[in-house]
């Protein structure tokens, strides 16, 4: 502090100063490097206080006015248009780039990453006006969170940006998505919600479509039924929202095939999901997306579309090498159908002289209540008549009013334990593979067992590929109450919903 005459003259770059007033002595002091004491009357006292705190304001005015950075709209743009450049140089990075380069993906968009983090590090905060101040936050925190792991960097930029600006939506979301990152589910529902209250969007819809499948794992029955049809409505909103955005439509995808196997086994939900994987396709952000191939691979396989399943589940392989699900998957897949393929053509290798016996003994009264004259009853239609038919006399496609009836000659162990399945013989020695879903685990035949199958539906499976080979013949069962086993109905005990969730979703 330097007194010419009445002028104060206030460096603070070699001051550090505070000033306090005892009333009594009316003494002001003023600390730097060295105390020093000066005595003034009240007037005085009042008018240099006044001086002192222009200095402050002048001092702090210029100094925010120099900080401010030249042609704030112009770098504010061109930071846009890289951020926007880095994000569609990942989205669209296949449709660019050759599929062998997957293993490299996540390095180049990492080094295209850590340029755009050096300009906008380069940036302090407080040099951008404080009307853009959120939406520079908000940028830098969506260019750290374009990697697959949490990077808290990202959090705090948008954390900052949010409270700075509650209505920016973008931001929100961008905060939801790295939360989610970091596994904080609770938060990442929060900041989806918190955007939703300013708008209406797309990306908020799908992701808490996606939080809240997630969740329903811990929902009683009753309470799962309402949480996957919310979770429907808010994926086919999401949808509405942009009908050419390929990614709603993948989770509106996921959606139904959560509703299929969760709450009403309709074949109409199930056509809906491959619909909706149809249309997220045409996208070319969501085509090169894995999560796209693995979960249609998973209901092409319950489908028992076998070959597509494995072309799916092989494809998603392709787009992200290390990621594990889609290949545990195929291995599963091409382990199983090995196994049923070698079940039916070696008919359980079973020697034939047993095989033999196994077939004579095969006695009519084990059609119980399928046996000829017995009136059923199968869906819509009444008084259905059956005729017993041998394996060799079955068409491809559905046989309405027969019966088969043969014995069991071998199963096949399946992680899964979806579906139960078994191979069976009867007079004509020909062995067909027989899927049965919705057996409650532990239950099932076993071999020598008779069962009788009313109106079977026959398949041919028939795949030759690097990736497997197969020829057998299956017949597909969704209620096993509708089988005879060793003459008696399976029991409404044994019947168990099919649970297939999925693991991996993009948002």
């Amino acid at each position: 502090m330097i007194l010419f005459g009445n002028s104060l003259h206030f460096d603070r770059r070699r001051f550090l100063i505070c000033g306090h007033l005892h009333c009594k002595s009316q003494v002001f002091l003023l600390f730097s490097h060295k105390i020093k004491l000066f005595k003034y009357d009240n007037i005085i006292f009042i008018l240099y206080c006044k001086r002192i705190l222009r200095c402050f304001k002048m001092s702090a005015d210029s100094d925010v006015e120099a900080d401010i950075i030249e042609n704030v709209a112009e770098v504010m743009e061109g930071l846009s248009k890289d951020l926007k450049d880095l994000y569609a140089f990942r989205d669209l990075f296949f449709e660019n780039h050759p599929i062998e380069l997957a293993t490299e993906k996540n390095k180049f968009v990492e080094e295209k990453k850590d340029v755009l983090v050096e300009k906008f590090e380069s940036i302090d905060d407080t040099q951008i006006p404080f009307s853009l101040r959120a939406q520079f936050l908000f940028m830098k925190g969506r260019c750290y969170n374009i990697s697959p792991t949490y990077d808290a960097r990202a959090s705090q930029c948008l954390s900052k940006a949010v409270k700075l600006n509650p209505h920016l939506v973008d931001a929100w979301n961008e905060l939801g998505e790295c939360y989610w990152k970091n596994m904080n589910i609770k938060d990442a529902k929060a900041s989806f919600e918190g955007a939703l209250k300013h708008e209406r969007n797309r990306l908020s819809l799908r992701c808490l479509s996606i939080i809240l499948r997630q969740e329903s794992g811990s929902n009683k029955r009753g309470d799962l039924t309402n949480v996957i049809l919310k979770s429907v409505e808010l994926a086919k909103e999401a949808v509405a929202q942009d009908i050419k955005d390929g990614v709603s439509w993948t989770v509106l995808g996921n959606a139904y095939l959560c509703q299929f196997f969760m709450v009403s086994q309709d074949p109409a939900i199930l056509k809906l999901c491959m619909s909706a994987y149809k249309q997220a396709w045409l996208d070319p952000i969501a085509k090169g997306q894995p999560d796209l191939y693995y979960n249609k691979g998973i209901a092409l396989k319950y489908e028992e579309s076998y070959s597509e399943a494995l072309e799916n589940f092989e494809y998603a392989c392709r787009l992200d090498p290390p990621w594990q699900p889609p290949r545990a998957e195929l291995n599963k897949l091409k382990t199983y159908l090995t196994a049923t393929d070698d079940l039916v053509r070696t008919r359980g290798k079973i020697k034939p002289k047993r095989l033999a016996h196994m077939v004579q003994s095969i006695d009519k009264k084990m059609l119980g209540v399928y046996s000829p004259g017995s009136l059923n009853t199968f869906g819509s239609r009444r008084d259905v008549t059956l005729e017993l038919v041998r394996l060799d006399e079955l068409q491809e496609g559905a046989n309405e009013g027969k019966v088969i009836l043969g014995r069991v000659v071998g199963s096949i162990h399946n992680e899964s334990a979806v579906p139960f399945t078994f191979a069976l013989v009867d007079a004509s020695l020909q062995c067909v593979l027989v899927t049965v879903y919705n057996w409650a685990d532990g239950r099932g035949a076993i071999i020598g067992d008779a069962v009788a199958l009313p109106e079977p539906r026959l398949a041919a499976q028939r795949h030759d590929s690097p990736l497997a080979k197969y020829n057998f013949k299956s017949i597909r069962v969704n209620n096993p109450m509708l089988l005879l086993l060793n003459g008696k109905r399976v029991g409404r005990n044994q019947f168990a919903c099919t649970r297939v969730t999925s693991t991996y979703e993009i948002h």
